[in-house]
């Protein structure tokens, strides 16, 4: 019953909390044992909150029981990147700079999960500050792929993909500034969401760079995306970045119907430099769409030849600000690669940096125009194959410029295998439009393309 139990969606077991089929204190229960069976290898997990978890389920039981459910949240055991503070409690960001640093404030979204009467499980690895695509973590170990424990998770949210596809938690938080909510979703064959820009508070979440970062949810199913971005989504006047909307509903009008929908592919930016089996696999994603009942019509992005150029100006000068002053009296403290990156940081000159900003400024209007045209766009996620643990991870993140630069709303969503390895289709629509990116990764889903495939019997047999 244990496996059983962990295999379900977060919509499958809230059903089963809310009869009394299942009970918030057994399901997690079933999740901490599965984090004991196998996070020594996996190491998805920095801390586990295994005391509070218990007494969170317990409470929560007690409250369905007394006819007081909070919603499909409640009772349901979920990861948090250990970027986003909990106060009182050790928020790493996979340090040795902060290894013991302790929040006085908890973010918003953790507290929106809370409130939701989900049970936090505890905080999941990252790479060191959210500033590379493998999770190989010096301080707290290095993160393994399900799939094949020789590869990498991806990152910087290697822990929160990892914990997701092999139940050791039901769904996680990530944060992705650059890709790293979407690429390790990709690598670990889950659904990886980043929603709109401003959508869904950044407040108490370390910063990466202040005008890219943002937080969203990493489950196994668009459904449960769903779900996790309704409780978390809505303006805090805390976040001076929030959008002044309530919080988005998409989980009650999710459809899988792509009927009418113009999907855009742009050629020579998208598929440029694809590795050929994965390319064959997102192509014929893109074509089941098609039979679906979607159109999909080529496109040309011109400015995106010069927004990788921009995203890199923008994301390292940021983050260099962020860390100067550690840079400067305890550069040895960081990882090597964590520091290279930040030295360059050092390098743009603030005219570079402003004009970094203009050609975004030109690539977002550029970008509006093309969405006059189509709906959505759709392309590989990771271009390359899964990288080995110990690589660089080079040429993980080469397509995500347009989501992150522009601060749209991009999904990752699997739709196949190659070399046994997940392949995720990358859905890109309009600011705000994160209903119908959800929806055509719904469609996706229905398509089967990745059957019943899925690490977690590889783990049992271990």
């Amino acid at each position: 019953m244990t496996r059983e139990l962990t295999d379900h969606s977060i919509a499958e077991l809230s059903s089963l909390i809310r009869s009394r089929t299942v009970s918030p204190v057994e399901l997690t229960d079933a999740v901490l044992e599965r984090i004991d069976r196998h996070d020594d290898t996996l190491r998805a997990y920095i801390s586990v909150y295994r005391e509070e978890a218990a007494a969170r389920a317990k409470e929560a039981e007690q409250e369905i029981t007394a006819g007081r459910w909070r919603g499909p949240l409640h009772g349901i055991p979920l990861g948090i990147k250990d970027n986003l503070y909990v106060a009182g409690r050790v928020t790493t960001m996979g340090s040795t700079i902060h290894r013991d640093f302790v929040p006085e404030d908890t973010a918003t979204v953790v507290s929106r999960l809370t409130d939701a009467g989900a049970v936090v499980l505890g905080k999941l690895n990252l790479h060191e500050y959210a500033l590379g695509g493998t999770t190989d973590n010096r301080v707290f170990g290095t993160c393994r792929n399900p799939w094949r424990l020789d590869r990498s998770p991806g990152g910087s949210s290697g822990g929160s993909a990892v914990s997701v596809a092999t139940g050791l938690a039901l769904g996680a938080l990530g944060s992705d500034t650059s890709g790293s909510i979407r690429v390790p979703a990709s690598l670990c064959g889950i659904v990886g969401l980043k929603p709109t820009y401003g959508r869904v508070s950044k407040y108490g979440c370390f910063p990466e760079a202040w005008t890219l970062d943002h937080v969203g949810p990493m489950t196994r199913t668009v459904t449960d995306a769903a779900i996790l971005l309704d409780a978390i989504s809505g303006f805090d006047p805390r976040d001076p970045a929030s959008v002044d909307l309530p919080p988005t509903t998409t989980v009650g009008g999710l459809s899988a119907d792509c009927t009418g929908v113009v999907l855009g592919v742009d050629e020579k930016y998208f598929f440029h430099d694809v590795d050929p089996e994965i390319e064959a696999v997102v192509r014929a994603a893109i074509a089941g769409l098609e039979r679906a009942g979607a159109v999909v019509r080529p496109v040309e992005v011109r400015g995106l030849r010069h927004g990788d150029h921009a995203l890199t100006v923008i994301d390292t000068a940021e983050a260099s600000t962020v860390h100067h002053a550690n840079l400067r009296d305890r550069p040895q403290d960081f990882a090597d690669d964590v520091r290279l990156l930040l030295e360059c940081g050092e390098l743009p000159s603030a005219v570079e940096y402003l004009q970094a900003q203009q050609l975004r400024r030109r690539l977002r209007q550029e970008m509006q125009r093309v969405f006059d045209e189509v709906d959505l766009l759709v392309a590989p996620m990771v271009p390359v194959p899964t990288p080995t643990i110990g690589g660089s991870g080079a040429g993980v993140f080469s397509v995500v410029t347009p989501a992150s630069l522009l601060g749209l709303p991009s999904l990752s969503v699997p739709c196949g295998l190659v070399d046994g390895m997940p392949v995720g289709l990358q859905i890109i629509g309009p600011a705000l439009a994160d209903q119908r990116v959800l929806d055509t990764g719904r469609a996706v889903e229905e398509l089967g393309l990745l059957g019943s495939a899925g690490p977690t019997a590889h783990l049992d047999r271990e």
